[in-house]
């Protein structure tokens, strides 16, 4: 009872910090279902903006919905875009510890029809927006998330761009020639032991090989997690091989910034 009073009172903040960003940013959850399962999204959008404008998924981390989620989707609302921060695992659910964060990630990335089920449930939800253009939308995910948009790209999900921060490189279903529609961003850190070199050269090799267009960087000294400030509390907590890294963390969201302007001025 103790945390999810604490985790209401951590949401009451964020959308109060939301709407006293610097432009009229306000953000509001989101209900939506896959089935007979609900799920729980965070919709943030600056309503000074009345003309319809692209949007931005986010995916979070394994550790399942959270605040840290919620706060990058009112950093990209600042920016002009419609975003929503999406609930992979249903009814808002999120783990405390690892082994049930795995848990939790597998059950969703052990199985691509559930994949797909939840990110395009999340997807239709966005597109129905008043605000948003819905021939302009593209994927973000962190870790887990990461994980996630990639494999939608090598579905062949229709979105402008999907990118990747510290996400896993592996699949069991590598991208076909032709494939991969969507510009790909893949944001990695080259001290990231849970992403070895030999994965990020099969990954480089698979999207050569697709065809794709996609970009990759890996920040110097950066390990995994390097986006969230949390990661160092992890770290000590759980002995997980994690750190935030303060420079790799603005450099690789200059570089999404960049990112999404280029993929949303092409598709005007």
């Amino acid at each position: 009872m103790k945390s999810r009073i604490l985790s209401v009172l951590c949401l009451l903040a964020l959308l109060a910090t939301a709407e006293a960003a610097g432009a009229n940013v306000v953000g509001r959850l989101v209900d939506y279902r896959v089935g007979e399962t609900v799920f729980k999204g965070f919709l943030a959008e600056d309503t000074a903006l009345k003309t319809k404008r692209p949007a931005v998924l986010v995916v979070h981390e394994w550790w399942g919905h959270d605040e840290y989620v919620r706060r990058r989707a009112v950093m990209l609302a600042e920016l002009g875009y419609v975003a929503l921060a999406v609930d992979m695992y249903g009814d808002g659910k999120t783990a405390r510890y690892p082994d049930e964060a795995e848990k939790l990630a597998g059950t969703v990335l052990k199985n691509r029809q559930v994949t797909e089920e939840r990110f395009n449930a999340a997807l239709a939800v966005l597109k129905q927006q008043p605000l948003v253009d819905p021939a302009r939308i593209a994927a973000v995910g962190y870790c887990f998330g990461g994980t996630v948009v990639l494999q939608m790209a090598r579905s062949g999900s229709d979105l402008k761009g999907a990118a990747s921060f510290h996400g896993s490189l592996a699949t069991d279903t590598p991208a076909l020639p032709g494939e991969v529609r969507a510009n790909l961003l893949v944001l990695g850190g080259d001290r990231d032991t849970l992403v070895p070199p030999a994965q990020v050269q099969a990954f480089l090799d698979e999207m050569t090989l697709a065809g794709a267009s996609f970009r990759y960087i890996a920040y110097q000294g950066a390990k995994h997690g390097f986006t969230n400030p949390e990661s160092d509390n992890y770290a000590r907590k759980f002995g997980l091989p994690l750190a935030y890294d303060r420079r790799a963390d603005f450099n690789s969201w200059t570089e999404l910034r960049k990112f999404l302007h280029e993929i949303f001025k092409k598709a005007e």
